[in-house]
């Protein structure tokens, strides 16, 4: 009795332990921020975003050929202006113009992510570009991963044309709690980026695709946010994990959708 006493004990021990540092180390889990400085991608220009609270952010931008709208790109948690780069490979080839932000904390860029923070970010970006004469209505909004979260914040605030979320979730806390299944981790989380609560409100059309291999953030996260609007279209990818962003089917699929859309705006 007295072994399984303490075999308990211990066990409660740990427990505890693991909740406390999850707790208060969250934000290195959450953001782990890589501060390698991306060179500057060919055909792109480095630019500078300014935040109302004070920071100078590095970001790409290519401006777009013709008439074509502006891809607005916020990158997962773990991203870079690199990979962003890389993400838009077939959106750039087919003449669309892009905006790849990054946020405070990462690739270099002053201040400490937080969501809070993110939401500043994007702002941030959707004003530079108003500065350059690109009308919000004729920008794209596209998040991947965290980056889901910033990009339909953004979607509530402007009247883009339209709203693409690659491997999203419905909130994070929802996200947390798929992966740490063992601890109460919707309690632990204090970033929400609740997408659930948002997506059903705005008027605009949404292109969402999710792998049904992704082991970081479940496939049916994508199928739940689609379903909340009638302006979604889901598009799923057998077999494709984490990195669908990056994927040239999801690329191609992305290109097609929103030239078809764009075709279909200007009639």
């Amino acid at each position: 009795m007295g072994f399984v006493f303490r075999t308990l004990v211990f066990v409660a021990t740990v427990y505890m332990a693991l909740f406390v540092v999850l707790w208060a180390f969250q934000s290195r889990f959450i953001y782990p921020a890589p501060q390698a400085v991306a060179p500057v991608t060919p055909g792109f220009e480095e630019v500078q975003l300014e935040t109302s609270d004070g920071l100078s952010l590095r970001a790409f931008f290519r401006e777009a050929s013709d008439t074509l709208p502006t891809v607005v790109y916020f990158h997962g948690n773990g991203g870079t202006l690199e990979q962003a780069s890389i993400s838009n490979v077939g959106l750039i080839q087919a003449g669309l113009g892009a905006l790849l932000v990054e946020y405070r904390g990462y690739g270099g860029n002053p201040g400490d992510p937080s969501e809070d923070g993110f939401y500043r970010d994007g702002e941030a970006a959707m004003a530079w570009l108003a500065a350059q004469g690109v009308s919000h209505d004729d920008t794209i909004l596209i998040g991947n991963s965290i980056g889901s979260g910033v990009a339909t914040e953004m979607a509530t605030r402007h009247d883009a044309a339209a709203l693409v979320l690659v491997a999203p979730f419905t909130s994070l806390p929802d996200a947390a709690q798929s992966n740490v299944w063992w601890l109460p981790a919707k309690m632990l989380v204090r970033d929400q980026y609740r997408n659930a609560d948002k997506i059903a409100d705005l008027d605009m059309p949404i292109l969402i695709q999710h792998g049904d291999a992704d082991m970081l953030i479940p496939f049916e996260h994508g199928r739940a946010l689609s379903r909340l609007s009638e302006n979604a279209l889901f598009q799923p990818f057998e077999g494709s994990g984490h990195s669908l962003t990056f994927e040239p089917d999801s690329q191609r699929a992305r290109r097609d959708w929103i030239l078809a859309l764009e075709t279909e705006r200007r009639r």
